[in-house]
């Protein structure tokens, strides 16, 4: 059996799922959501770069993600 490696710590997922309400979450459920915070994340940190690149700047700005997000 292969080890999932992430690299956002169960817990806090673990803990938005609670706070949205969960009794309880199972590891399976973290998992997951895990993955689509990852694709979600990687999306909008990719308009972001493309974002500061237009700009002409190399770093990143918050107002670049918030940007990436609309």
């Amino acid at each position: 059996m292969a080890r999932n490696i992430s690299i956002i710590p169960k817990a806090p997922i673990a803990r938005i799922l609670m706070d949205a309400g969960a009794k309880r979450v199972s590891a399976e459920a973290v998992d997951a959501f895990t993955d689509v915070i990852i694709d979600i994340a990687e999306e909008i940190s990719t308009k972001a770069v493309k974002i500061a690149q237009h700009s002409g700047r190399k770093t990143v700005h918050d107002g670049d993600i918030k940007l990436a997000v609309k």
